[in-house]
């Protein structure tokens, strides 16, 4: 395609073959993106997520978290006005979990690009989202489209305390719930 659309899947999607910086890199190199400008672009993702000194190291050398950030490093490499995600942090354990959340947020805000995001997590659409569309079971409709109701910046830990919270996330339940 024309690159417009980047996308990072759930669970393990790095080359093992291919080191972290390499794997960051690696849709730059197929658009033609000179090796300097790759190797620069791909160092600055992984230092934005706390990864620099892990540039070298193949995906069996890293934690699972580790290999979620290169895989969204790797989308955000490309810059494409477009990310799909799905449910690219279901596999991470809790604190993993926000702080990617966290790093995500911060490199959206610095990127901005729009992201179309993929989760069953309730808190984590919150956390993560200006909009939230709840899809019906089959067939999949939109049950629901709602604007979240929280000022920027957002942190899970603490989106339980904001004013609110219990009415938007009891209005997404019962969207599920049909």
């Amino acid at each position: 395609g024309d690159g417009s659309v980047a996308y990072v899947p759930q669970g393990n999607s790095c080359f093992p073959w291919l080191r972290a910086e390499e794997n960051v890199a690696y849709g730059l190199k197929l658009r033609g993106v000179g090796r300097r400008e790759r190797a620069e672009r791909a160092r600055d993702l992984l230092k934005s997520l706390g990864l620099e000194q892990f540039s070298r190291a193949f995906p069996g050398q890293l934690s699972e978290g580790m290999r979620q950030r290169v895989a969204i490093a790797r989308a955000f490499a490309v810059e494409a006005p477009l990310l799909l995600m799905d449910e690219p942090l279901s596999a991470l354990d809790f604190q993993t979990k926000i702080a990617v959340q966290a790093e995500l947020v911060d490199l959206w805000r610095d990127r901005r690009c729009t992201v179309l995001y993929v989760t069953h997590d309730i808190d984590e659409a919150l956390t993560l989202a200006d909009r939230v569309s709840v899809l019906s079971a089959r067939p999949g409709r939109v049950a629901l489209t709602a604007e979240v109701p929280f000022a920027r910046p957002r942190h899970q830990a603490g989106l339980r305390e904001q004013p609110g919270y219990a009415a938007a996330f009891r209005k997404l339940y019962e969207a599920i719930e049909g």
